[in-house]
């Protein structure tokens, strides 16, 4: 329930259409969307774009433990829906200063993971701490850096955490990489090992 099917046989999730709007296929186009009933106004509603980075200091990570809902408690990596007027790169460094109070140097793109159960694109950057200084920003509830097998696995927040650890650990050393996207088959609908999300 609350899925639609569109004409074009792709099962898309709704809102409905705010008052004035009714949910049709707009000339030209081939989802239904809300429009405007009396002056055409398509109201699009496009994925957001997410951006982070795996951060390092030495041989440890940086993780931020959430203070905020979804997943309140489990660790994640310094990221954050990007904000209108600034690049993806600076999007990543503003997230990692407001989650941990770190000024980060960003090397480059690690991975663009796509989420569509909750329409989500998200970049992820290799980046490193030039000096030990961080605490935990209003979103954290504290920050900390772990080596790699300090790294509370079975307590992080989300799919995607885990791949751009896990990715960045097999390109560690390497000047130049290609960018990696979503492990075969994963979609961040669970956690790797089965657990579901």
């Amino acid at each position: 329930m609350g899925n639609e099917n569109d004409h074009t046989g792709s099962s898309r999730p709704r809102l409905p259409a705010p008052d004035g709007f009714s949910h049709r296929v707009p000339d030209g186009d081939n989802f239904s969307r809300a429009v405007c009933d009396t002056c055409g106004f398509i109201n699009y509603v496009n994925p957001k774009i997410v951006v982070g980075s795996v951060v390092t200091y030495g041989d440890a990570f940086l993780l931020c433990r959430r203070a905020i809902q979804p997943r309140h408690g489990f660790w994640t990596l310094p990221a954050g829906f990007m904000e209108e007027g600034e690049t993806t790169e600076d999007g990543a460094r503003r997230e990692a200063f407001e989650e941990a109070n770190a000024k980060i140097e960003i090397k480059d793109l690690l991975a663009v993971y796509n989420i569509p159960r909750i329409s989500q694109v998200q970049l992820m950057y290799r980046a490193h701490l030039p000096t030990r200084e961080f605490s935990a920003g209003e979103e954290s509830l504290e920050v900390g850096l772990f080596t790699w097998d300090e790294i509370p696995w079975d307590e992080l927040a989300f799919p995607s955490v885990h791949w751009a650890l896990t990715q960045y650990r097999s390109v560690i050393g390497k000047e130049t990489i290609v960018p990696f996207s979503n492990p075969d088959g994963e979609l961040g609908n669970q956690m790797p090992g089965g657990k579901q999300r």
